[in-house]
């Protein structure tokens, strides 16, 4: 079990796309879109709308590999925003994403596969210098750790997320 006392606040600075985060940098708003990433023009309008409204970065979630075909379609439609991709299940939508140039990957590595999985997503990633954001919720808890703690607590998911930080 974790020790919550041993945990130190720690922070450095990230480059997502052309936003800093971390470290002394201001706080950057970030939002998502809620439309199917599919429909390209739909994707676009709410990316710009979220623009307009100051976001400085802006999560989307990509269902499968093809839906990543958007990411280029909204860079040369010159959207300025980092964009990020929101991965859940298929490690190849990951390797898609970081293929056409996506700014972050945020994976729940509990539910993406085992480690040869993630491994190949961490590769990808660091080889285009892409920051992962790791995710972690009450349904991506190990099992192990379900039982552990009884369900999914604060402690459960904390402890999952240090085991997806040391696999990473």
């Amino acid at each position: 079990m974790l020790n919550f006392n041993s945990i130190r606040r720690r922070t450095r600075e990230v480059r997502i796309g052309g936003v800093t985060v971390g470290g002394t940098s201001p706080i950057a708003v970030q939002s998502m879109t809620n439309t199917d990433t599919h429909d390209r023009e739909a994707t676009l309008n709410q990316v710009r709308q979220l623009e307009e409204a100051g976001c400085d970065i802006v999560r989307i979630t990509f269902p499968d590999p093809e839906a990543a075909d958007t990411i280029p379609f909204l860079k040369e439609a010159g959207i300025k925003v980092p964009l990020v991709a929101d991965i859940h299940f298929d490690y190849r939508i990951a390797l898609r994403c970081a293929e056409l140039g996506i700014d972050k990957i945020r994976i729940n590595p509990g539910n993406i596969g085992n480690a040869d999985r993630v491994a190949a997503v961490c590769r990808a990633c660091r080889e285009r210098r892409i920051p992962i954001r790791i995710g972690v919720n009450s349904g991506s808890v190990e099992k192990d750790l379900l039982q552990t703690y009884g369900g999914p607590v604060p402690e459960a998911l904390v402890e999952s997320a240090f085991r997806h930080i040391r696999m990473l």
